[in-house]
């Protein structure tokens, strides 16, 4: 069968009202027959399927209807008489935006895009980069990302910041689509009116708290899984693929033989094939908003999870936390398999080495919020910063050295306003420290 008489058949349906009786129609017309039971049967299935025209992915109708059994028994027939199905007006497959779930603003094509962007048509192609090009170019100035690698505990990190241009266009999605999609409950990284204090507040005075870790999150989150996220806000096709691109990447293989030593041999391997793939780069403005969105549905599971055991649960990026009374202390390592399971079912993976169980004997620890009574900052940091302000305040800021050679007074308010988001009342005393310094 001709993919053209299916493509005729697309384009005519969803030009036509939403009609079983209107679809056939339209079908006779695009193929010029005078009557056609099987185009009937063919529409109304279509109708039942598709209570509502999909408009914004008329690729996809287009494989649906070539491999609809009412369509290829037509076709097959019509061969046997010797008179094969014909196209007789075929028109351009409509693209608009489908069904959107949230007020994000309507993308009916590469156009609308661009425009939103404030670039041309060929300044989109170059940075969405749909045939991947770039990514294969052996010159590191035709590539849109800078790569730097990051020595950690384990298998080191990827940090993939884009170049200054990419950048702006990022916020721009960011600003313009990402944030009006709201976050999950369960959500509380980069979320406006969230922080790891917001999270850890919901785990104060627990029996015992159960945290995990997902490994490699960000380079975890392929391509596809950002194509279908930007298909849920009701993109079509050709939109939801540019946007892809556009927040995607794949680290070129020079920076992947340049990966430097830390892990086990299997870790490094997993590592290695996820950031070879196209992923959202840690790095980027848009992967935070975009990882949370495709992770809605683990989101949603881990919360049923929690319901059923009595428990609270909150996710900061990749750090996933459990908390509750004596049931679920006596069932935290069934808890954490289960974890691992659903995890795996969405996608992601398990980091064991980070997995703890802690009890109210013990100190615990949720996203470095000490969480046993109430929200508190590490004791031993307090009184770290508490020595230095003393040091500044006595001796001088000269007689402090800031660690990686940044800018000292920046470097002890940034730890100052972490210890007062925490503890106010700590905040305080040391605010008041902070002051006296001369600067």
């Amino acid at each position: 069968m001709s993919a053209a008489v299916a493509a005729a058949l697309a384009a005519a349906f969803l030009e036509a009202p939403w009609r079983a009786e209107e679809l056939a129609a339209a079908g006779r017309r695009a193929l010029g027959l005078r009557r056609a039971a099987w185009l009937e049967r063919l529409a109304a299935d279509v109708v039942e399927r598709h209570p509502h025209p999909p408009c914004d992915a008329p690729r996809a109708f287009t494989a649906l209807l070539a491999a609809h059994a009412e369509l290829r028994a037509a076709s097959a027939a019509a061969h046997r008489r010797g008179h094969p199905l014909r196209v007789r007006h075929l028109a351009a497959v409509p693209a608009r935006m489908g069904r959107a779930r949230w007020p994000v603003p309507a993308l009916d094509g590469a156009a609308d895009l661009a425009a939103l962007l404030g670039v041309g048509a060929g300044e989109l192609e170059w940075f969405a980069d749909p045939r991947g090009w770039q990514r294969r170019a052996e010159g590191a100035a035709l590539h849109h990302y800078r790569c730097a690698w990051v020595a950690k505990r384990g298998a080191p990190r990827l940090l993939e910041a884009p170049k200054p241009r990419l950048r702006e266009l990022q916020r721009r999605l960011l600003r313009e689509v990402l944030d009006a999609v709201p976050a999950t409950p369960v959500a509380h990284g980069f979320v406006p009116g969230r922080s790891a204090v917001t999270g850890a507040r919901e785990h104060c005075g627990a029996d015992v708290v159960v945290h995990v870790d997902l490994t490699a999150f960000f380079a975890s989150v392929g391509a596809a899984r950002v194509y279908r996220a930007f298909r849920s806000l009701g993109y079509p096709e050709a939109v939801a693929h540019l946007l892809t691109g556009l927040t995607t990447h794949a680290a070129p293989a020079r920076e992947l033989r340049a990966m430097p030593p830390g892990g086990d041999p299997d870790e490094r391997f997993a590592l290695r094939q996820r950031l070879s793939a196209a992923h959202l780069p840690q790095g980027a403005p848009t992967s935070p908003a975009l990882a949370n969105l495709c992770a809605r549905s683990l989101d949603r599971r881990l919360a049923g999870l929690a319901d059923a055991l009595g428990a609270s649960v909150t996710r900061y990026a990749d750090d996933v936390t459990f908390s509750g009374g004596p049931a679920l202390a006596a069932g935290a390592q069934r808890l954490v398999r289960c974890v691992g399971r659903l995890a795996a079912e969405e996608g992601f993976a398990l980091n064991p080495a980070k997995t703890t169980v802690r009890g109210r004997a013990e100190r615990q620890l949720v996203t470095g919020v000490v969480v046993n009574e109430r929200p508190n900052p590490v004791r031993a940091e307090v009184d770290r910063l508490r020595a230095v302000l003393h040091r500044c305040a006595v001796h001088g800021p000269a007689s402090v050295r800031a660690p990686g050679g940044v800018d000292l007074r920046a470097h002890l308010a940034g730890r100052l306003g972490w210890v007062e988001a925490v503890s106010p009342s700590r905040g305080r005393r040391l605010r008041a420290a902070f002051d006296a310094i001369a600067w």
